[in-house]
């Protein structure tokens, strides 16, 4: 009677932890993790009923093509989730976010277009990721961020035309990535993946058949091969125009800044301006060929060769002002702090400004050692001279404005 007695008290213990859906075998493995067995079961969605401290969860070739933000609710300590070869086209922000102690997640041979790649924040635990064989046209370049763990990657056949810059950085653990059969558009914007392939220690499956789909010049051959010449990241000079002949001069001082840049494919100019009361970022020309301004930015006028000019400059336009080139290699940029002085006699602001300022008008800058990025921009300081008050043939009073010495504090070429 004894041992009855033992054996009911026991499977009344283990009952609970062995709850099983009818449509899934489960059972408590060597290691006591606890299997529920679902594979092949024509199942069209995730079965209710599991025990909530399963550990392993197969659900691969059944008919599922949903999962809900509760999917999951139930198996909170599940490590490893099998879901490949199922029709899952849709799921939703939060279907995995509650999964903390996942390390293995199957997702391949699936229908998937769009995921919901902030649920993988909650994933630190995640060693193995496989999203292969699916429709992700795209993905965030931090989309795998908090994956510390993470030692397998495979986006392969997928319909990834580009990826971003830093898709696989902050991933210390990473020791293989598969990304072959991609339609891959071997513009310059993937040109980091093969120098990044270049220098690093992941062992990428197949990498000769990562291939490129275009531009035509480069059909077929491999993400790995792009030619160094066609992308070249961008380089960007700064110079102060000093010949007034040819600067348009309102009521005042004309501040005119030119922004040459090199690269291949040309890169983009762009502004930013820093001043005491306002941040100001121009991306592009604002000045038509007619002359209009195209937008709301009248105090900064920019033009289609590369150059800026201020009228009417005044003390409250002074700030660092930065030229950008931003290509699909990537950005680099110079900037000048832009002070301004006057007094009566320009040589007193020499000797009050900086007594070791040196001469620069009108000089560009050449090719030499970059700038530091970090650093604020050098400091133009642009000293005139404002004589009293004259008279105009008609009597009245005319003010004048006389643009004296260009000075470049520190003597240092602006160019990046």
């Amino acid at each position: 009677m004894r041992p009855l007695f033992c054996c009911l008290g026991l499977a009344a213990l283990l009952g609970p932890c062995l709850a099983c859906p009818s449509a899934c075998s489960c059972s408590i493995k060597k290691n006591g993790r606890l299997l529920a067995e679902c594979a092949y079961k024509d199942l069209q969605e995730v079965p209710r009923g599991l025990s909530s401290n399963v550990t392993i969860l197969t659900l691969s070739a059944n008919r599922i093509s949903w999962l809900g933000q509760g999917s999951f609710a139930e198996v909170p300590e599940v490590q490893s989730l099998w879901l490949g070869y199922n029709q899952i086209g849709v799921v939703e922000p939060g279907a995995f976010t509650l999964l903390v102690h996942l390390k293995n997640l199957d997702l391949s041979h699936n229908k998937i277009a769009d995921f919901p790649w902030q649920d993988l924040r909650n994933l630190s635990r995640l060693q193995i990721l496989k999203m292969n064989n699916n429709r992700l046209a795209g993905l965030p370049w931090d989309a795998f961020r908090s994956l510390k763990d993470l030692r397998s990657l495979w986006l392969n056949d997928n319909e990834l035309t580009t990826l971003a810059e830093g898709t696989f950085d902050n991933l210390p653990s990473l020791s293989q990535l598969q990304i072959f059969n991609n339609p891959f558009n071997c513009s310059c914007k993937v040109f980091w993946l093969k120098k990044w392939t270049e220098k690093t220690s992941v062992s990428i499956t197949k990498a000769g058949s990562t291939l490129c789909v275009g531009p035509s010049r480069l059909k077929g051959r491999a993400v790995t091969d792009i030619p160094d010449h066609h992308c070249i990241a961008p380089s960007v000079q700064l110079t102060y125009l000093s010949n007034l002949d040819n600067t348009v001069m309102y009521d005042g001082l004309t501040l005119t800044l030119h922004c040459s840049v090199a690269g291949s494919p040309l890169p983009e100019i762009r502004w930013k301006i820093q001043t005491s009361s306002r941040r100001v970022e121009i991306n592009g020309p604002n000045v038509a060929r007619d002359g209009n301004v195209k937008q709301s930015q009248e105090r900064f006028l920019v033009f289609k060769n590369g150059t800026m000019a201020i009228p009417n400059f005044r003390k409250e336009d002074e700030g660092i002002y930065t030229c950008l080139a931003v290509n699909d290699v990537g950005t680099r940029d110079v900037s000048v702090n832009v002070a301004l002085a006057g007094s009566e006699n320009p040589a007193e602001d020499l000797v009050q400004d900086d007594p070791q300022a040196s001469h620069f008008g009108g000089q560009s800058c050449y090719k030499g050692d970059e700038m530091d990025p970090s650093g604020a921009g050098e400091k133009l300081v642009i000293v005139y001279h404002m004589p009293r008050e004259s008279k105009s043939r008609s009597g009245g009073v005319v003010p004048h404005v006389h643009l004296g010495t260009l000075l470049l504090a520190l003597g240092t070429v602006l160019c990046c």
